[in-house]
């Protein structure tokens, strides 16, 4: 999947004093856990174990280093986008993405829930560029999704009549449902039956 934003370039001078990646990790986890704006500068400062001015001199400003934070998040071994275009069928994408979304919200070592959602819902007017940046990537996902859909049709896996655009955001509204219950406190094996329940309701082929 395309990170929401490129590594702003970092101005030229001393290198930097301090893991970059580690401190880009650790803002993560603080965007996760509390939001974009709920998140304080003296808190990245803290979790990052930097300065202000080493905020700004390597990531720009709050909003560069939160869409940063969200690239590393949407990165890795296993993504949507691999997710996607590894199934086998449009239903396996689905099932596989729910299921991958139940697993991640839940993680031991993780904040419950999904990043993207816990910051969009929480942005107010003032960071209205960084809610549409968050709902771009949403709406990359479930195109994605939908277009795996169509093939599906094509290939017979699913009814001709089937609304391919309504069942990728269904798929989209129950993941963000379900990283609500997560941070409300559910457990993994609740959200797996959230995945499982939404695809029972799975059109069967003709």
């Amino acid at each position: 999947m395309e990170h929401a934003s490129s590594r702003p370039a970092r101005k030229t001078g001393r290198p930097l004093s301090f893991d970059r990646e580690r401190a880009l990790e650790q803002a993560m986890l603080l965007f996760w856990r509390h939001g974009y704006e709920a998140t304080s500068l003296n808190e990245l400062t803290a979790a990052m174990g930097i300065t202000s001015p080493s905020i700004y001199t390597a990531f720009g400003d709050k909003k560069r280093l939160f869409l940063e934070a969200v690239g590393r998040y949407l990165s890795g071994p296993v993504t949507s986008e691999t997710i996607i275009a590894d199934a086998n069928s449009a239903r396996e994408a689905a099932s596989n993405l729910l299921r991958s979304s139940a697993i991640g919200f839940t993680g031991a070592d993780t904040p419950p829930g999904c990043l993207l959602a816990s910051s969009a819902i929480s942005c107010s007017a003032a960071a209205i560029d960084v809610q549409r940046e968050l709902a771009a990537i949403r709406l990359s996902i479930e195109t994605r999704l939908r277009d795996r859909i169509v093939t599906g049709i094509e290939a017979g896996e699913l009814p001709a009549a089937t609304g391919a655009e309504a069942l990728s955001a269904h798929v989209m509204a129950v993941i963000q449902g379900m990283s609500t219950l997560a941070r409300d406190g559910a457990s993994r094996e609740k959200l797996l039956w959230v995945a499982d329940a939404a695809m029972a309701a799975w059109p069967a082929p003709n």
